[in-house]
């Protein structure tokens, strides 16, 4: 269904961005070079500005309006729960809570029951670190490079990408070691099975000159999200599980991005047959519409505070209109079928049209994907796999991007750009009319692209 866009109003824009531009603090950003769009409203797969411009959002905001904006279910679930209880502390037993955590704990793999409610992703790695290293009395941490686990201290130490450097302080046990992505292989693997054997050959390494008995935890993204989208090759993570197993390491996957319907399953884990030992979760579980995060715990670690407090909290933990959120939303999922509907829009329709994209266009190196969550990965020479844009590129060196970027917004898409990338990540409930309008301004956006291809 096509939103309705109100009457254009460039004045309350303009005072809109004025106020902005006086006052608020944007994250990840010089604050005098950014221009930031003036959001009118948004409805379903897309949102407009003051000005009546209309955009259909292929990023999902930042991943994670998993069932497009105002869901009718949720925004009423949140006005009910207001009208009953808009807060309480979180040491009590609250409905919402309780059923949000009934609901989450049904759906992760395995004996995955106990859930701790944060406020968003970044908090649900701190505490998942947390426990880790209490359970074992360890220290050390293993990351991938090539993934990101938020901005708080020990999450921005354990991202593997520049995000981190300004705040690297070398954090005490946090080591990265190389997760395997044949098409950049840092293994020199030409097969799946290669880059699989190699990359768990090179983790173990990496363990054993660490000293396993030092390493609390291995964290991975299940499927890495804003680093590139890259599934991992058939058998890696099984092998990272068998590695953890054997030295007594708590593996623990974070599927803050790739979780709740994203991979055309509930949680990526289960594309893989795997479960981890924590799982952290944040966005698609109530879309976004209040914050909301958490860590899902197995059963051998909460015993671990059975009788023994765990040393963290937070103030909103499981906050009642979050969840309230997350419990409308998950039931919104089932009721819809969107999980469902994810998967098929990845068997049905971006894979064999994104794949369409790249036979025509040379600017499109590789294509890689699950249910609403894919990946272009642009180059200037499709032989040499030389990036679009240079890595962590800045000012003119990312100008390719940046083209191929206002050429998709002057269409109507609003894409999702990283380095030399473009993701493919709408709506899990995205329509297939609307998936094909995306995808023919896509097709136009990218011959942008090619103009900058070298051979």
């Amino acid at each position: 269904m096509t939103p309705q866009i109100q009457q254009p109003d460039p004045r309350t824009g303009a005072a809109v961005k004025a106020a902005d531009r006086a006052h608020v603090f944007h994250s990840w950003s010089a604050q005098d070079l950014i221009d930031p769009l003036a959001v009118a409203g948004a409805e379903g797969s897309y949102f407009w500005d003051y000005d009546g411009n209309r955009y259909l959002d292929f990023s999902s905001g930042l991943v994670f309006t998993n069932i497009g904006y105002q869901h009718p279910k949720v925004v009423a679930a949140i006005q009910e729960q207001a009208a009953r209880m808009t807060t309480f502390a979180p040491a009590f037993a609250i409905e919402s809570r309780s059923e949000a955590a009934r609901l989450i704990a049904e759906r992760t793999p395995g004996d995955l029951d106990k859930i701790f409610f944060t406020n968003g992703g970044a908090e649900a790695v701190e505490n998942a670190v947390r426990m880790a290293r209490l359970h074992t009395g360890r220290t050390k941490v293993l990351s991938a490079y090539r993934s990101y686990h938020g901005a708080t201290a020990a999450a921005i130490n354990l991202t593997g990408d520049p995000r981190r450097w300004p705040s690297d302080t070398a954090s005490a046990g946090v080591v990265h070691f190389w997760a395997p992505f044949l098409y950049r292989s840092p293994f020199h693997a030409s097969t799946e099975a290669e880059e699989s054997a190699r990359a768990l050959q090179h983790l173990e390494d990496t363990i054993a000159f660490e000293g396993p008995q030092s390493i609390a935890a291995i964290i991975l993204e299940t499927i890495p999200g804003t680093a590139g989208i890259m599934p991992p090759p058939p058998g890696y993570l099984a092998g990272v599980r068998e590695i953890c197993d054997r030295y007594g390491i708590v593996f623990i996957l974070d599927e803050v991005m790739a979780g709740f319907g994203r991979t055309g399953t509930w949680f990526a884990a289960g594309l893989f047959g795997v479960t981890p030992d924590l799982l952290t979760f944040a966005k698609g579980v109530n879309s976004g519409y209040v914050p909301l995060g958490g860590v899902a715990i197995s059963a051998e670690i909460a015993e671990t505070f059975a009788r023994r407090p765990y040393p963290g909290g937070l103030t909103y933990s499981g906050h009642p209109l979050a969840c309230a959120a997350a419990v409308a939303t998950i039931r919104a999922m089932e009721d819809e079928d969107i999980v469902g509907h994810a998967a098929r829009l990845g068997t049905d329709l971006f894979g064999p049209g994104l794949t369409e994209l790249a036979a025509r266009h040379p600017s499109v190196g590789e294509v890689r994907g699950v249910g609403a969550f894919w990946a272009l990965e642009l180059v200037r020479n499709p032989e040499t796999r030389e990036p679009l844009v240079p890595y962590n590129a800045t000012g003119t060196d990312a100008a390719p991007m940046a083209a191929f970027g206002a050429a998709a917004k002057a269409r109507g898409l609003w894409p999702f750009i990283n380095m030399n990338r473009t993701h493919v990540v709408p709506a899990c409930n995205i329509s297939e009319p609307e998936a094909k309008e995306g995808l023919a301004v896509l097709d136009e956006a990218l011959s942008v692209a090619d103009e900058y291809v070298s051979a």
